[in-house]
């Protein structure tokens, strides 16, 4: 099932924000956070005064505290992405709940600051079931997207990437990309350009 199939089956998941027509958007970043990665993404987001959400895998968190710590205390959001980063759809419900829990924990043992009530939730692939939909929100708001970067993908070249980021971007746009290893080729090509190109039209880059 394609994503854009998915946003018409659940749109009660959070796609995109309503930015009153302001130029703003929301950069996301999933799978760290990682020592490969993360402190490179953190200094071009300061460079260009960008602000930005890591969904971060709760492992990832627990083998990295300085690097999540770090994020926080740079002005950015966090957001949960399963303790495993697995798939919903392979996952029976209570295993899943239980994935996301572990991972909120890490969050909580981590942060600097106090957690809101409902703490932002990505599903790692976009994979997450109705039923599995019903009992996450409770407690978390689903955040998926509106521009995939396909940073990840070894059948996009960088400059493909980086055009049809720009393309699809619009107002209010929640963007994806990633820090892990299977995107660094894409996203030290992609990031710069693509802050620069944005800032240069006027847009400005917030976190949810």
């Amino acid at each position: 099932m394609g994503w854009l199939f998915q946003k018409v089956l659940y749109p009660s998941l959070t796609w995109r924000r309503d930015t009153a027509g302001d130029k703003t958007i929301y950069l996301t970043f999933d799978d760290g956070p990682i020592p490969e990665m993360t402190p490179d993404i953190l200094e071009i987001l300061k460079a260009f005064k960008a602000k930005a959400t890591f969904f971060c895998v709760g492992d990832n968190i627990r083998k990295y505290p300085e690097i999540f710590m770090r994020t926080q205390e740079e002005g950015h959001s966090i957001g949960n992405h399963t303790y495993n980063h697995i798939n919903g759809w392979k996952s029976k419900d209570a295993n899943y709940l239980e994935n996301i829990a572990l991972c909120t924990s890490a969050i909580q043992e981590n942060t600097i600051f106090n957690l809101p009530k409902r703490i932002l939730f990505r599903p790692p692939y976009g994979r997450i079931s109705y039923s599995q939909i019903s009992k996450v929100k409770v407690q978390y708001e689903i955040i998926m997207w509106e521009v995939l970067s396909g940073d990840f993908s070894a059948s996009i070249d960088p400059e493909t990437c980086l055009l049809k980021t720009i393309q699809n971007t619009r107002p209010g746009a929640i963007v994806v990309f990633h820090d892990n290893l299977k995107a660094q080729k894409n996203l030290d090509f992609v990031l710069p350009r693509y802050l620069e190109h944005c800032s240069q039209q006027g847009y400005t880059f917030k976190s949810l």
